[in-house]
C-alpha cells in the first residue's frame, strides 16, 4: 500500500476496495453455506451473530494495534505479507482444488460445536482472511494522522454492514441457492484469490528487499 498521508477519494476508494477483498462477504459466503446447511434456522442465525461478531472485533483490534504489533513483535510490514500471502494461497488452493465443500475438506466441520465452526474456520480465515489482515495492520502502521485512521475505521464499518445484509439475504434464501453456480464462481474467484496471494508474497519480499519489482506505465 502506498504511504496514507493524505486524504482524498482515491483513498477511500482503495481501502474500500481492499477491505472488501480482506473481509467482504465473498470468501466466506460459500463455506458458511456449506457448514450451516443442515442446521435449524436459529442456529444459523447464532452462526452468523457470533461469525460477524468475532472478525468485526478482530478487523477492529488489528485497525487499532496493528501498529503497535509490529513493533512489539519485530516483524515488517514485509514479512507480514509475505506469510499472509502463502497462507491466502493455501486458501484459493482449497477453493479450486476442493470436491465438495467451500472448505475444501481442510476445516471439517461435522460433529464440531456450531460456535466453534463459527469462529473457525468461519470468521477467520475465511471472513477475515489473510488479504485483510495485510491491509489493516498496515492502515495501523502507515495511518499518518487520527483522521486517516478515523476514514479507515468508517470504510471498515461499511464493508460490515455489507457483510451483514449479504449474509442474513444468504440465511433466507439459502434453500432456493443454486449449489453448482455457486460452486463455480467460488472456484473462478480462488484463482484470482491465488493470483492475490502470489502478489502479496511479492510485494513483501519486495518491500524486504529481497527482489525488486518494476510497474508498468
Amino acid at each position: 500500500m502506498k504511504e496514507l498521508e493524505s486524504l482524498d477519494a482515491a483513498f477511500v476508494i482503495d481501502t474500500f476496495l481492499l477491505l472488501l477483498i480482506g473481509i467482504g462477504p465473498k470468501i466466506a459466503l460459500v463455506p458458511f453455506l456449506d457448514a450451516t446447511a443442515d442446521m435449524p434456522e436459529a442456529t444459523k442465525r447464532r452462526v452468523l451473530r457470533k461469525m460477524l461478531t468475532t472478525a468485526a472485533i478482530v478487523a477492529a483490534l488489528l485497525l487499532v494495534l496493528g501498529g503497535l504489533l509490529t513493533r512489539l513483535l519485530h516483524f515488517s510490514p514485509g514479512a507480514l505479507g509475505v506469510s499472509s500471502g502463502i497462507i491466502l494461497l493455501v486458501i484459493a488452493v482449497s477453493m479450486v482444488l476442493g470436491h465438495e465443500s467451500g472448505n475444501g475438506g481442510d476445516h471439517p466441520v461435522e460433529g464440531r460445536d456450531p460456535m466453534q465452526v463459527a469462529v473457525f474456520p468461519l470468521a477467520v480465515p475465511y471472513l477475515l482472511n489473510p488479504a485483510g489482515i495485510v491491509v489493516l495492520v498496515t492502515l495501523s502502521a502507515e495511518a499518518s494522522s487520527i483522521a486517516v485512521l478515523a476514514v479507515a475505521v468508517g470504510v471498515l464499518v461499511a464493508v460490515l454492514v455489507l457483510d451483514v445484509v449479504v449474509f442474513r439475504w444468504a440465511v433466507q434464501v439459502s434453500g432456493k441457492l443454486d449449489a453448482s453456480r455457486m460452486l463455480v464462481t467460488e472456484k473462478v474467484f480462488g484463482f484470482l484469490l491465488a493470483a492475490l496471494g502470489v502478489q502479496l508474497v511479492l510485494n513483501g519480499l519486495s518491500d524486504v528487499g529481497v527482489i525488486h519489482l518494476t510497474t508498468g506505465h
